[in-house]
């Protein structure tokens, strides 16, 4: 790399801290940006992922319009699998500066991207999952769609396998309606209905615009302006709903949420949910879905009160009835989804008491 270029891009630079979840920190608006645009990827044990990730945002960024520059910064949430020295031995002479944030700890997803966003240096603020790939194009129509609508405070991306299927890109704030239509199956079984297929939007076509309740923190472009009125993410929620409280909040003061068809990105989807490695496949199920019941009850009381109530009696009731319905077949796989059901309201119990029926989050890392 020639001196120059180290002066105008510096390379990765790592930056080692350890944050406990508090209240929603704040950002500010400044004078003036270095970048127009900062895209934001949090990791956690995803290192080759990563590393194409990292590659495909730098290959955005040359596709830029002239005068529109970005940087990129990384934040580790103490991966074990040589992810930061990756990206440190790797990106150090990308023409879009490329900084590397390592947490001693695993902050999930809400607290890393909030350390993220406060040293960023762009205007626009691009959160992208290691396991999201851009397609050709996408940041640069992202970037224009928010300049040409100064109302929008969140965009989000229509995300596809990589085979190429449609992934639920846009969805409707969770309500009991909504996870009774989910948990029974009345969603899958008819998802062209505006009524049962509310949640994902299975209803809409993929093709078209449409302002929406939230979109998927796998790919998200926000107004710093609205972080200012806001708050940044929630660090109660290490993972899940994270991004379902933030866009309701951004609604909540004035600006529209926004799904964006010719946005595209690739999104695998759990990599780094499966890397830990230090349980069973059954176990890292487990896991996961406790998470998801605290983040759903933390979620519930914050913005529906009482009704809290009502989403773990609608669970507890589901589960319950699976487990009746299975217990007793002569069938080895039924018999293995009425246990998988008691398991999951046992998981329920847990998850209540952790968080008191969703007053407060248990101690981080979940």
């Amino acid at each position: 790399m020639n001196s120059s270029a180290a002066i105008l891009h510096p390379p990765p630079t790592s930056r080692t801290v350890t944050r406990a979840a508090g209240t929603c920190p704040t950002v500010k608006l400044l004078p003036s940006y270095e970048f127009a645009v900062t895209v934001i990827v949090a990791s956690f044990n995803t290192r080759d992922l990563l590393r194409d990730c990292i590659q495909s945002i730098l290959a955005e960024c040359e596709q830029l319009p002239p005068g529109t520059t970005a940087e990129v910064l990384i934040v580790d949430n103490a991966s074990t699998d040589g992810s930061p020295e990756m990206v440190e031995d790797e990106f150090a002479a990308s023409r879009s500066p490329v900084r590397m944030i390592r947490s001693d700890v695993n902050l999930g997803f809400a607290a890393a991207n909030n350390l993220a966003i406060e040293a960023a240096r762009g205007r626009y603020l691009v959160l992208l999952n290691s396991d999201a790939f851009f397609r050709r194009g996408a940041l640069r129509l992202a970037v224009q769609h928010m300049d040409a609508n100064t109302t929008v405070g969140v965009g989000g991306a229509r995300l596809v396998s990589p085979q190429g299927e449609w992934q639920p890109s846009a969805r409707a704030f969770p309500s009991l309606w909504h996870v009774f239509v989910v948990f029974s199956g009345l969603a899958s079984r008819y998802p062209k209905s505006r009524v049962f297929g509310a949640f994902d939007r299975t209803w809409a076509s993929p093709d078209f615009q449409a302002d929406v309740d939230w979109v998927p923190g796998a790919f998200s472009i926000m107004r710093r302006e609205a972080l200012v009125k806001t708050g940044l993410f929630d660090p109660r929620f290490f993972l899940y709903c994270e991004e379902v409280d933030l866009c309701r909040r951004i609604k909540a003061k004035g600006f529209r949420v926004i799904y964006w068809p010719d946005v595209v990105v690739t999104h695998i989807g759990g990599e780094s949910s499966r890397q830990l490695t230090t349980l069973k496949f059954s176990d890292n199920e487990s896991q996961v879905a406790l998470w998801r019941m605290r983040a759903t009850l933390l979620y519930f009381r914050k913005h529906h009160g009482l009704r809290v109530w009502g989403f773990r009696a609608l669970e507890d009731t589901m589960h319950t009835l699976r487990w009746l319905r299975n217990r007793n077949s002569s069938d080895p796989e039924r018999r293995q989804r009425g246990e998988e059901a008691r398991l999951f309201l046992s998981l329920m119990r847990q998850a209540w008491q952790e968080t008191q029926g969703g007053r407060i989050s248990p101690p981080q890392p979940w």
